[in-house]
C-alpha cells in the first residue's frame, strides 16, 4: 500500500519524473563505465600470481641481463622455475594495430602461466616449431587469424621483418586473463641476433621466476639481488604484482582524473534529483499541512518524501545498471586494444546500487526538512 502511494506521488508530474529518471540512469551508466575503466587499468595487477617474481635490470627495464644469470637464479633456495624473455615491440601492418608481443622461453614460461589454456596438440606444435607463435583468442579474433597463418611483424627494437607461424591460440581460465598477447620463441630471436648483432645476443629483458612459497617472496627477492650486487648488470627483483603496479602508477594522474569525473557526475545527478524533489514538495506544501493537521508526525512526512526520492533514484539506478552491460560490450569493442579485459565486476554493480541509495537519501533530506518545518497556517495559505 505504502509503495503504491510512493509510486503515485513520484509520477504525479510524469514528464519531470521521467526526465529525472533518465538523467539518473545516464549518470549511473557513466559512473559504472568510468569505474570499469579504472578496474581495467588494474586488471594486470589483479591477475598477478603471488608465486611469480620478476627480475630485471636495476637501472631500467630497457637495459638487459645476461642469459648466464638463469642458472645462478635457479640454484637459489626457494626458486622452483626460471623462465626468461624479451619485450619484442614489433608492429603488425600499421602502428595503430598495436598489441603486446614477447620473445620467451616457451616451455618454462607456459609452466609458469597455467591460466593460459591451450589444446595439447597446439601446445606441442608451438613447442616444436622454432618460428611458431602463440596468441590469445581475442587477438586472433581481432585480426581474423587462424591456425597455420603466416604472421609478419616489423621489428622496432629489433629491426627487420619477422615471420611467424600461428601454431597455438590460448584461452584464459579466468575472466581477468589477458587474451590479447603474442608469444614466440626466444631462441628464434637470439639466433637471428647472433648473425646480425652478436653483441646483443644471449641477453634477456626479464626473468620470470616461480617460487614454492609466496610467503618467502621478499626473502628470495633479496637473495637474488644480493647475488648480483656489484656486478656489471645489477638486478631488481619484485613480485609480479609490484611489477605490474609500477606500470599503473605511471598513469596515476589519468586514474585520479577519471575518479574525479565520476564524483562530479554523481554530484550533478544529486543536484538534479534534489531539485526535482524540491519542486515536488513546494507544489504540495499544502498537502503536508493537511497531514500535520490530521496528526501525521514529522517522521511520517520525512519517510514519505525520502521514499518518493528513493523511488525515482532506484528506477534510474536499476535502468542505468542494466544499460551498463551492453554499453561495456560496445566500449570494449571500440577500445579493446587499450583495455584487453573490460568486464563489469560485482563490485561495480554494488557501487552503482550504493550510489543510487545515497543519492536518493541525500536528495530527499532538504525537501523533507522544508516540509516538516513549514507552519500549518503558512501551508494552508499556499493551497489553491
Amino acid at each position: 500500500m505504502i509503495f503504491k502511494i510512493l509510486i503515485r506521488n513520484a509520477f504525479r508530474h510524469k514528464l519531470r519524473t521521467v526526465l529525472t529518471v533518465c538523467g539518473m540512469a545516464i549518470a549511473i551508466l557513466a559512473f559504472g563505465l568510468l569505474h570499469t575503466v579504472i578496474d581495467a587499468w588494474y586488471i594486470g595487477v589483479e591477475a598477478s600470481s603471488a608465486t611469480r617474481l620478476v627480475t630485471r635490470n636495476s637501472i631500467s627495464l630497457i637495459f638487459r641481463l645476461p642469459l648466464s644469470y638463469r642458472d645462478t637464479i635457479r640454484r637459489i633456495e626457494g626458486v622452483k622455475i626460471v623462465s626468461y624473455g624479451n619485450w619484442f615491440g614489433g608492429r603488425y601492418i600499421d602502428e595503430k594495430d598495436f598489441f603486446a608481443n614477447f620473445a620467451v622461453e616457451p616451455k618454462s614460461y607456459l609452466n609458469l602461466y597455467p591460466e593460459y589454456m591451450i589444446p595439447d596438440d597446439q601446445r606441442i606444435a608451438f613447442l616444436k616449431n622454432r618460428k611458431g607463435c602463440l596468441v590469445g583468442k581475442k587477438l586472433a579474433e581481432r585480426f581474423g587469424w587462424s591456425l597455420g597463418d603466416i604472421i609478419t611483424l616489423t621489428g622496432t627494437i629489433f629491426p627487420g621483418n619477422w615471420e611467424f607461424v600461428l601454431c597455438s591460440i590460448y584461452k584464459g581460465s579466468e575472466k581477468n586473463t589477458d587474451e590479447t598477447l603474442f608469444f614466440f620463441h626466444w631462441d628464434y630471436l637470439n639466433e637471428s641476433l647472433k648473425k646480425k648483432s652478436p653483441l646483443s645476443s644471449d641477453q634477456v629483458g626479464f626473468y620470470m621466476i616461480g617460487i614454492e612459497n609466496p610467503y618467502m617472496a621478499a626473502e628470495i627477492s633479496d637473495a637474488i639481488d644480493k647475488t648480483f650486487k656489484n656486478s656489471l648488470a645489477e638486478t631488481l627483483t619484485e613480485t609480479e604484482k609490484a611489477f605490474q603496479m609500477g606500470f599503473v602508477t605511471m598513469s596515476e594522474a589519468i586514474i585520479k582524473a577519471i575518479q574525479l569525473v565520476s564524483l562530479v557526475v554523481i554530484f550533478i545527478i544529486l543536484v538534479v534529483v534534489a531539485n526535482t524533489m524540491g519542486m515536488s514538495v513546494r507544489e504540495r506544501i499544502g498537502e503536508f499541512a493537511v497531514f500535520k493537521t490530521l496528526g501525521f508526525r514529522a517522521w511520517h512526512i520525512t519517510l514519505l518524501i525520502i521514499g518518493e526520492s528513493m523511488v525515482i533514484t532506484v528506477f534510474g539506478g536499476i535502468t542505468g545498471t542494466l544499460l551498463t552491460f551492453p554499453a561495456a560490450k560496445g566500449f570494449s569493442v571500440a577500445v579493446g586494444k587499450f583495455f584487453p579485459v573490460f568486464n563489469i565486476t560485482a563490485e561495480t554493480i554494488w557501487l552503482n546500487l550504493a550510489v543510487t541509495l545515497v543519492v536518493g537519501l541525500v536528495a530527499g533530506i532538504l525537501p523533507a526538512y522544508r516540509a516538516v518545518t513549514v507552519k500549518i497556517a503558512e501551508g494552508f495559505r499556499r493551497m489553491g
